[in-house]
């Protein structure tokens, strides 16, 4: 099962109806390829820190780059300092990978922007097993599309699962501290204004 795939597929298909942040959803992807690798056994949590296992090929191109990237030395990386970390510009690379082995076509040949896609999910069974997923409520998907403002809110279904509950925790503090400081950079900026303008 590949989540951040299919979370990458939500976000293009729930797109027009509800634009989704560039960080958020590169926070929730990283989260999500955590999730990934622990079910291909590429590493493990010890709580909060992330110790490499086999580095076998998962068979996905972006799942084998972020097993690479897994920091293979003591103290290893916590779950957020992963997030922030491998979740810069994961989203575009996400959006560019779906579109390189065909699951999604870009309209009108425009320069995908995040907050107004320009590129869409095509007719496949990926994008199926995707949306099948987030309409059955699977809770791991869901909260993790909730995360990136794909979904208003989580099922509220409980995980019973450590490691599970550990990165969508680490996913929903990242978010809400990336949320803080949007919104304190768009307090500087009318504060700024406000002194250029001479008020």
């Amino acid at each position: 099962m590949n989540t951040a795939r299919d979370l990458a597929l939500v976000a293009l298909d729930a797109a027009p109806d509800r634009p989704v942040e560039q960080g958020d959803l590169s926070l929730a992807l990283a989260g999500a390829e955590i999730l990934d690798l622990v079910e291909a056994k590429a590493l493990v949590l010890d709580g909060e820190r992330i110790l490499p296992s086999a580095q076998a090929p998962t068979g996905d191109r972006l799942l084998d780059e972020a097993t690479a990237a897994l920091m293979r030395q003591e103290p290893y990386e916590s779950v957020e300092d992963w997030l922030w970390r491998r979740g810069r510009g994961l989203a575009t690379a996400y959006v560019d990978d779906l579109e390189r082995v065909g699951l999604t076509t870009r309209g009108r040949g425009r320069r995908l922007r995040m907050r107004t896609w320009r590129t869409e999910p095509v007719d496949s069974a990926a994008r199926r097993r995707a949306t099948e997923r987030l309409a059955q409520a699977e809770p791991v998907l869901t909260a993790l599309a909730a995360a990136a403002g794909v979904r208003d809110e989580p099922t509220g279904q409980d995980v019973d699962d450590e490691a599970v509950t550990t990165v969508l925790a680490a996913v929903g503090d990242s978010v809400m501290e990336l949320e803080a400081v949007r919104q304190r950079r768009q307090i500087e900026d009318a504060a700024f204004d406000n002194v250029w303008r001479g008020y």
